[in-house]
């Protein structure tokens, strides 16, 4: 059965543009764009709305994490690094400026496939829940509206990517309770791929920083060393002085 999802392929590589062009239409993903450079990319991103965005950082005009940035001032599409840079350094990188995930070449294009498909089920599930569940999440000083899908600190709005909304927004509704890293890693991002423990570390730190919370005493979601961590609803007085 043909899917509806439409899928943008981001490389200067046309082997592997073909490779992940031709595995996706045979996962019956019908509606995929190519781009090898940044500049088309960009274009692209601005006339259409994709579910999915697959970018390389190695391109021919403008690094892919300098491309992401300015992808991010136009749609909060989830993008997924696929890059033969594989350094730590560089995934925290790509983690940090807002991509949701990052594979590295050479890669199986089924779990390319596999990763595309995790994002969008959890994408599904994460709409479901917003049109059932409308609950607003006041803490004071900054609030949640699942609905909308926007994050207000200090009443003003705070851009945020899909998955650092998803993130949250799973740890408002368990207040109190202890996650580890990996129990995170199958809520948030689903239960058949297994991510890094970066990739938590990343968007929960980013987290951190947006919501006002000490990255150093971190108050509000709390890391609890050796065990995982835990998000606990903030007073009047929780923001650090």
């Amino acid at each position: 059965m043909e899917t509806t999802e439409k899928i943008l392929i981001v490389d200067d590589e046309i082997g592997i543009l073909k490779l992940l062009e031709i595995t996706l239409r045979k996962e019956n993903f019908i509606n995929i764009d190519t781009a090898s450079t940044g500049k088309s990319t960009l274009q692209l991103v601005k006339e259409n709305q994709y579910d999915v965005i697959l970018l390389d950082i190695m391109l021919p005009d403008i690094s892919g994490f300098e491309l992401c940035t300015e992808i991010r001032k136009h749609s909060n599409t989830p993008i997924i690094f696929v890059s033969a840079r594989s350094t730590d350094f560089d995934k925290l990188t790509g983690l940090g400026i807002g991509g949701d995930d990052y594979i590295t070449k050479p890669f199986n294009p089924l779990e390319v496939v596999a990763r595309i498909k995790v994002i969008l089920r959890r994408q599904k599930m994460y709409e479901h829940s917003q049109q059932q569940q409308y609950t607003k999440f006041d803490f004071g000083y900054f609030a949640l509206n699942p609905e909308s899908a926007t994050l207000t600190v200090n009443n003003q709005l705070v851009e945020c990517t899909a998955k650092e909304l998803e993130l949250l927004h799973f740890f408002c509704k368990n207040p109190n309770r202890i996650f580890t890293t990996s129990q995170l890693y199958e809520f948030v991002w689903g239960n058949d791929v297994y991510g890094e423990e970066k990739t938590v570390t990343i968007h929960i730190s980013k987290l951190r920083k947006k919501l006002g919370d000490d990255t150093r005493k971190p108050k509000i979601i709390v890391n609890l060393r050796g065990i995982g961590y835990k998000f606990i609803p903030p007073k009047e007085d929780t923001l650090c002085e």
